[in-house]
């Protein structure tokens, strides 16, 4: 009986978790005008179009595509920073550490708009305005603090022996970090990788702020959709459907780093 019940209260929670999502779906299928009609749990005519129009219209699919290339920046960079920080801070003790690793966090815990006018101005006196590595750049304030946390407790965690052990058998510390120490905190960097992308992939203000056309992310494309007659409801679906994606990729393709990730590290 108990099991049944916690089945009955799993199924129902899962059910209110993807509803939304169905909506959205089931938004996606249909007309605009069919949108506004009538309530209806399901298309009564199925159309592709709205998908056309995003995958044929440059000012949609150009969104993904630039959305895609910051993050992924973002990410590459926010691992090469983070990592040796993380082992500084995991293996050596120095004045301030502790202090400087707190500081660290409260970068992550500002919120972005007290940093959006300074990166505005910053990035207008180099010229950097309207460009991938702008918002790249501007993502590692947040992703870089977070990432070094998570890290910092996978290299925790790992014997300072193994350190010891590989310098007395010749191993230069390049060598060392990369062909024996980082795949012992793998999943940590999957974990790791997930969680930047992810902060990235769904931050809004400052990738609309620092980008205007050239670079301009699909969410920001997503808010100026309106029309004469109002909101494509269909359309923004669509758009929110394939915005999912490239999440549902990253953690099909980490899910056993995140697993143990959860279990192991600051997450």
């Amino acid at each position: 009986m108990r099991i049944r019940k916690r089945t009955v209260a799993l199924t129902l929670y899962l059910v209110l978790l993807l509803l939304p999502v169905y909506w959205m779906l089931n938004m996606s299928l249909r007309f605009n005008a069919d949108i506004l009609g009538t309530f209806r749990l399901f298309p009564s005519e199925f159309t592709l179009a709205n998908y056309v129009k995003i995958f044929t219209d440059p000012a949609w699919y150009s969104g993904y595509v630039n959305s895609i290339i910051y993050v992924s920046m973002n990410t590459a960079i926010s691992l090469l920073v983070a990592l040796p920080a993380a082992y500084a801070f995991s293996r050596y003790r120095f004045i301030g550490d502790k202090h400087m690793f707190f500081w660290l966090l409260t970068n992550r815990m500002a919120p972005p708009a007290v940093f959006l006018l300074p990166f505005f101005q910053l990035y207008s006196t180099f010229g950097l305005i309207d460009t991938h590595i702008a918002v790249a750049i501007s993502h590692c304030l947040f992703n870089v603090p977070l990432a070094v946390w998570i890290l910092e407790g996978f290299m925790s965690g790992v014997p300072r022996e193994i350190d010891e052990t590989a310098y007395i058998d010749g191993y230069s510390f390049p060598r060392f970090f990369l062909t024996v120490f980082i795949p012992l905190i793998r999943a940590g960097v999957g974990a790791t990788a997930f969680f930047c992308f992810m902060f990235s992939w769904v931050e809004l203000l400052l990738a609309r702020t620092l980008t205007t056309t050239e670079a301009k992310p699909i969410a920001a494309t997503m808010t100026r959709t309106v029309s004469a007659t109002g909101l494509d409801w269909g359309l923004l679906a669509a758009a929110g459907i394939l915005t999912i994606v490239p999440g549902a990729l990253v953690i099909w393709f980490v899910r056993n780093y995140m697993a143990k990730g959860f279990a192991l590290g600051r997450v």
